[in-house]
């Protein structure tokens, strides 16, 4: 890839795509393309095409999406399902209409299913039911993978879909209406903390094992995607490694510095019962992560230290 190609980060000021743009200015890519969702709106289908028309970009970044996690998916199924299908499908297309080099789709390992053998394989992919509590997001991320290997088997294009395990880290979302787990405990724990170390109510029985993935180590596989060519198309992207939500709870609560109590609210849901991804494809091709648990908790924490002024304080 060179590192004046036209590359366009849809999704740029979220998690993953500012992890994107961080990584790719780093490397010397120069002639990146943004647009906020006021400046264009995924879900217009002509404005998007519109877009693609005008600025010709050789390379698209699927980092956009409409995210959030158990609560949020249970409250807004709908949104979760069709935003999500129209955002990428607008994408996809006016990617594909347009003679885009390479299209890189990131998903979620949500797409597959809910009981599953692990660790999470590729091919396990549509070979049973979802997990009920985020099945509206995962079909539309399963629609898009399909819609991408669609592309590659009939018209020999350069889209692959990667999906990565539970991310977390810089930029993240704090907000405990709409968060995920790490970020949701991060938060938790300072804010008990500063209340004189008051107890922590988690949600579940603590006993789901999840794996997680700083958000820099993803932006390195996209980088990897962009500067390699895949052959299959689709790739788990993890560390390999898990542990369960009460040993997620008590690193983090360590690292927050947080004294009090901790309680496990057992009549909320626990989502699936094990989520570890496969990630040998990605090994076998060169990639690996570098960013351990610990320290990428530490830097999330540290990240939301000084901007925690964008949050509103909760009543624990």
């Amino acid at each position: 890839m060179e590192k004046q190609a036209k590359i366009y980060v849809a999704g740029h000021r979220g998690m993953v795509g500012s992890a994107v743009i961080r990584m790719l200015e780093r490397n010397g890519y120069t002639n990146l393309i943004v647009r906020t969702s006021s400046e264009l709106d995924l879900r217009n289908q002509q404005a998007v095409l519109d877009f693609f028309e005008r600025e010709q970009p050789e390379v698209v970044i699927d980092a956009a999406a409409r995210v959030g996690g158990i609560l949020a998916n249970n409250d807004f199924p709908y949104q979760f399902l069709m935003e999500n299908m129209q955002i990428q499908n607008n994408l996809i297309d006016a990617a594909h209409r347009n003679d885009v080099k390479k299209f890189v789709f990131l998903g979620s390992s949500c797409i597959y299913p809910k009981l599953a053998p692990q660790p999470l394989k590729e091919e396990y992919l549509l070979t049973d039911s979802l997990e009920p509590t985020n099945e509206w997001y995962a079909i539309a991320k399963i629609t898009g993978v399909k819609a991408c290997q669609a592309i590659r088997k009939q018209f020999g294009k350069d889209f692959v879909s990667l999906m990565p395990t539970n991310l977390y880290g810089t930029n993240d979302n704090f907000d405990l209406n709409t968060s995920h787990v790490l970020p949701a405990m991060i938060r938790k724990f300072h804010e008990a903390k500063e209340n004189r170390n008051v107890p922590v109510t988690l949600w579940g029985s603590g006993t789901p094992m999840r794996e997680f993935l700083f958000v820099d180590d993803l932006a390195n596989s996209v980088l990897f995607a962009l500067e390699h060519v895949l052959p299959e198309y689709l790739y788990n992207v993890g560390t390999g490694e898990d542990l369960t939500i009460k040993e997620l709870a008590e690193t983090i609560q360590k690292a927050v510095g947080h004294q009090g109590e901790i309680i496990w609210d057992s009549s909320k849901p626990d989502g699936t019962p094990r989520k570890l991804m496969d990630i040998s494809k990605m090994h076998h091709l060169g990639w690996k992560h570098t960013v351990a648990l610990s320290e990428g908790i530490a830097k999330t924490y540290d990240w939301f230290l000084a901007n925690q002024q964008d949050y509103k304080q909760v009543k624990l």
